[in-house]
Formats: structure tokens, sequence, C-alpha cells
């Protein structure tokens, strides 16, 4: 094994119930009605693995910096949550990056899954 130093990203799931409204939609759009997801969220971060340890970080760290948010968002109204008056996905996948920004420096991607077949990924400003 070498012990030259390389780049991963590695990724964690995390999985939350959500009710929303789309506010800006035009009139009669079924998204502005009242309805909710199974929401899905992948946070990626992206770094160089630690040659004394063998990784970038501990999932269970990336775990506990999420939970603060999953308990904002698990079985919540979206609307109401400061930030996401306008619920859409793109600025779900915004503002999650935002509030993990400070603990996972690391950080590479939010991508929050709203569907099993629509997805956003953001990559930061």
């Amino acid at each position: 094994m070498t012990s030259e130093p390389f780049i991963v990203e590695l990724s964690k799931e995390f999985r939350f119930e959500a009710a929303h409204s789309l506010p800006h939609v035009p009139p009669g759009h079924k998204c502005g009605r009242l309805h909710g997801h199974s929401f899905r969220v992948e946070v990626t971060v992206r770094g160089p693995v630690d040659p004394v340890s063998g990784w970038l970080m501990d999932f269970g760290d990336l775990k506990e910096q999420f939970r603060p948010l999953e308990e904002q968002l698990d079985h919540h109204f979206l609307n109401e949550i400061p930030g996401l008056e306008n619920s859409t996905s793109e600025n779900l996948a915004r503002w999650i990056w935002l509030r993990l920004k400070a603990g996972v420096p690391q950080i590479a991607a939010v991508t929050v899954f709203e569907t099993c077949t629509s997805r956003c990924v953001y990559r930061g400003e």
C-alpha cells in the first residue's frame, strides 16, 4: 500500500418526510398545492485521505452534522422554515449546504432527490 496522499469523495445519504407548496408557480400548477415528498439527501465531501487513519472523515461525524437539519426538516412544512419559504429542490439543496459548510468544510455537493427520478445537485457558491 502506498502512503502517497490521494483525494476521494465520500457520500452519505439522509432521508426525511416533509410537506411543501411552491408559491411562485403558475396558477393551477400542481406544485402550488400543499403536497409532500419522501426526500432523500446525499451529502458529498471531497478531500485527501489521512495517511494514518486511512479515511477522509468519519461517516458518523457527517451524520452528527446533519442531525440538527434533519430535526428541522423531518415531518415539517418546509415553507414555514426561515429560508425555505419557496422550498424548491434548488433552494433546499443550497439551504442544507449553507448550514453544513461551517462544520463540514470538505463539503463538495448536496443532492436533493425530491422523487425517485428528479433531483438537484448544488456544489456551492
